[in-house]
């Protein structure tokens, strides 16, 4: 793959390179004194989080040495300075891999060591993990405190800036290794900046008066870009520490937020509170609920929208690699079942067989992306970035189906697929109508090794409080709904299903109990 900035390009004379850093400078001069950003009691004007942004890019050149082609990381939760981190860094040429915070020090250790990072930004949270890893190539360990104040406050305007290209590296967030081992994913400045616009112009609650509510560990790429867009279009946004369901019900009612960025397993949550809960937050006035990271159950979706109202829930289905790739808008919520809507603006989607040729309507296809907010590639990844590229279309290996009106459904993962009899069958199909029994409070179908049909299909199942259900049970609620080869043939009780920070479910960890 030949990378735009290797390529000899002639740019116009008017040509500006979009960065996140100028981005928040271009909006501060808009109104500077405006609060931008809160987080617990902290907030920041757009001036003083645009003033402090440099600083940092500043210090990253003039006292930690930076050079453009750099990585840094930083292993932390939610806080204002990891905006600063993310935005000021990659403007002194440094890109930030975005570790979780809740990794052990052998695994905060190995990332590092294959980002390559040499300055690594760490909170209280996370400092005894960083203490403990030892790693390769860093030379800094600075911690989000008095360390990084001192940082800023020392540092001196460096005698030359390096030159930032919009597809230069930007953030380098790590893949939740739910099928192996955690990849870096290089994403452009570019990528993201333009994946904003395209927030705004789906979602309708990015304006400047409007107000954000991030619920999810920055961390992750999503958890970043719905919380960062709100700034980048003059907006307010709040960050959260963690995810409580009645201070988030209670935040949504009391805040006047036009937008909350939520995950499926949050929902699980919300409508596990006591009624007399849920009546008490009943009727938060926001424009948009947006649903992402993992499949939204359609069950689910009756009662966001029942509880939340009409004309506010959207589905958005992307992937890392492949920015924001189709939205379903509120109007179809409950028209288009199990249904992930339409692509973006500048999207463009495509389902293939294995020939690569394009199948048609209804049939399953593996879903291919061509947008200019995907990624780059994997970092040091060479096969794995050539894997997921074909003819400049991008795949994460999802399965999905187009109705004759232009709708996407995913139909699975295609590592998830199971082969029974020499029968292709999909679990999240399963995984649906299991949904919808009363004793089940959630669930995930595997295929585990069967000697006379290659796979069976086994189902873990968390039973309601008070509830039973068993292998029988299963059968007969499936009966008339499935084919009959699509019924679980075995059926385990789990307290609760193993799921990565975005809520999807590790099904290599359910394989292993199998």
């Amino acid at each position: 793959m030949t990378s735009l900035a290797s390529r000899s390009v002639e740019l116009p004379q008017s040509y500006q390179s979009m960065t996140a850093a100028k981005g928040l400078r271009a909006t501060t001069h808009r109104n500077p004194n405006k609060v931008a950003i809160t987080h617990g009691n902290q907030s920041r004007t757009y001036k003083e989080l645009s003033e402090r942004t440099d600083r940092l890019t500043a210090a990253a050149i003039s006292k930690l040495k930076l050079n453009k082609g750099d990585n840094v990381a930083i292993v932390a939760k939610n806080s204002i300075e990891y905006v600063e981190v993310v935005c000021g860094l990659p403007d002194a040429g440094a890109a930030v891999a975005t570790v979780n915070p809740r990794l052990t020090a052998t695994e905060v250790e190995a990332i590092c060591n294959d980002a390559q990072a040499r300055v690594v930004f760490v909170d209280d949270f996370s400092a005894d993990a960083v203490a403990a890893a030892n790693f390769d190539t860093v030379e800094h360990i600075i911690h989000l405190g008095d360390d990084y104040e001192t940082l800023i406050k020392e540092a001196s305007v460096p005698d030359e800036y390096p030159e930032i290209n919009e597809w230069d590296p930007w953030t380098i967030p790590y893949t939740s290794g739910t099928t192996g081992k955690p990849k870096g994913v290089i994403l452009p400045q570019r990528s993201r900046l333009l994946a904003f616009y395209q927030m705004s112009q789906e979602f309708g609650c990015y304006a400047p008066e409007d107000r954000f509510l991030g619920t999810t560990p920055m961390n992750h790429g999503a958890g970043i870009a719905f919380p960062l867009a709100a700034l980048m279009s003059g907006g307010f946004t709040e960050i959260l520490d963690h995810f409580d369901p009645e201070e988030l019900l209670s935040k949504l009612k009391e805040g006047n937020f036009s937008g909350v960025f939520t995950v499926p397993t949050q929902h699980h949550a919300i409508f596990s509170l006591e009624q007399s809960v849920l009546d008490k937050y009943r009727g938060a006035p926001m424009k948009a609920v947006i649903s992402n990271a993992s499949a939204l159950p359609q069950h689910l979706k009756h009662k966001i929208v029942e509880y939340f109202g009409e004309g506010m829930l959207h589905e958005t289905y992307g992937s890392t690699e492949g920015g924001f790739v189709t939205n379903l808008r509120p109007p179809f919520q409950l028209e288009k079942e199990r249904c992930v809507g339409t692509p973006f603006p500048h999207t463009l989607v495509k389902l293939t067989d294995d020939d690569f040729s394009e199948v048609g309507p209804e049939e399953p296809g593996e879903l291919w992306v061509k947008s200019p907010t995907a990624f780059a590639g994997y970092w040091n990844r060479p096969e794995a970035t050539a894997e997921a590229f074909r003819d400049g279309w991008i795949t994460v290996g999802d399965v999905a189906k187009r109705d004759e009106d232009g709708f996407i459904y995913i139909v699975d993962r295609k590592k998830d697929m199971v082969i029974t009899g020499g029968v292709n069958v999909y679990p999240r199909e399963i995984e649906e109508l299991l949904f919808t029994h009363p004793a089940v409070s959630d669930v995930a179908v595997v295929g585990v090794p069967d000697e006379k049909w290659g796979e069976r299909l086994k189902v873990f199942v968390v039973v309601q409080s008070g509830a039973s259900l068993d292998e029988d049970g299963i059968a007969q609620f499936c009966a008339g709904k499935l084919a009959s080869y699509k019924v679980p043939k075995e059926m385990a009780t789990i307290d609760g299903l193993p799921r990565n920070a975005n809520g999807k479910v590790l099904k290599t960890e359910l394989r292993k109990i199998g």
